[in-house]
């Protein structure tokens, strides 16, 4: 039986997504938890991994499991043995051919930066902090020149394990919501710090120290060296990947 759940976290306790041998990880916490429920060994696969200290809305995992369990069994039971920080929001009895990676369609990031002169102090872990006053809009017509199928090697991180560069940006808009500035992405997939390199270049048009069309230029020269600075990951949280609709997922993760 193939299973898939949707999980929220609070990246700031973790070195990220990924099991790691060197500090805490999402990954490890979901599959002692789930381990447990089944009483035997789980392994998960994600939609997409998260680095240290972003967040995620709704993370979609799957697994195969002999257990027979009802779903709220699952929910409930997992959640009493994962960390605070982590949530099991539903689970769903999938297809077996269903994968939580490779069946996405898309991928949506949100990126929210506190604008304004004093630094925070409540939700501080939750947003990035910009003391310079930004040009909301001259960020949202500068970002458009990364919608559709590109290259963008200009803001791949140099670690990033990826067979290649080219993503295809569905969509990508920065507004502003009282203090705040937030840079709303979906694209089919990401390239490693993909979206806070982006964020980087980004701040430097609000700020005024770039033009508008500097960011079709970056993309163009696939330049990583010359584009703006990668942006602190607490801003940045994975609102989840989106599904067709056969696979019977909850609504949040279905196109």
């Amino acid at each position: 039986m193939r299973l898939a759940l949707g999980i929220e976290y609070d990246g700031g306790d973790f070195f990220g997504w990924q099991k790691l041998g060197h500090g805490p990880s999402v990954q490890a916490a979901v599959e002692s938890a789930l381990s447990f429920v089944a009483d035997a060994p789980v392994s998960v696969q994600c939609a997409g991994r998260t680095d240290a200290g972003v967040h995620a809305r709704c993370q979609v995992v799957h697994f195969d499991t002999d257990a027979l369990r009802p779903m709220r069994g699952w929910v409930l039971g997992a959640n009493s043995r994962l960390p605070d920080a982590v949530s099991v929001r539903w689970a769903v009895d999938v297809a077996a051919d269903f994968h939580a990676r490779f069946a996405a369609r898309a991928r949506r990031y949100r990126y929210r930066i506190l604008d304004r002169a004093i630094r925070p102090a409540l939700f501080r872990q939750y947003v990035a902090w910009e003391r310079l006053p930004l040009d909301a809009d001259a960020m949202h017509r500068a970002a458009q020149a990364l919608i559709g199928e590109h290259d963008f090697s200009a803001f791949r991180a140099a670690q990033c394990q990826a067979s290649h560069a080219v993503r295809d940006m569905q969509r990508i808009d920065v507004r502003c919501e009282g203090e705040e500035v937030v840079i709303d992405v979906c694209a089919n997939a990401f390239l490693h710090h993909m979206v806070r390199n982006i964020v980087g270049s980004l701040l430097e048009v609000g700020r005024g120290e770039r033009p508008e069309t500097w960011l079709r230029e970056l993309l163009l020269g696939r330049d990583r060296a010359v584009a703006g600075d990668t942006a602190p990951s607490q801003g940045l949280c994975f609102l989840g990947p989106l599904y067709p609709a056969q696979w019977g997922l909850p609504v949040e993760a279905t196109l």
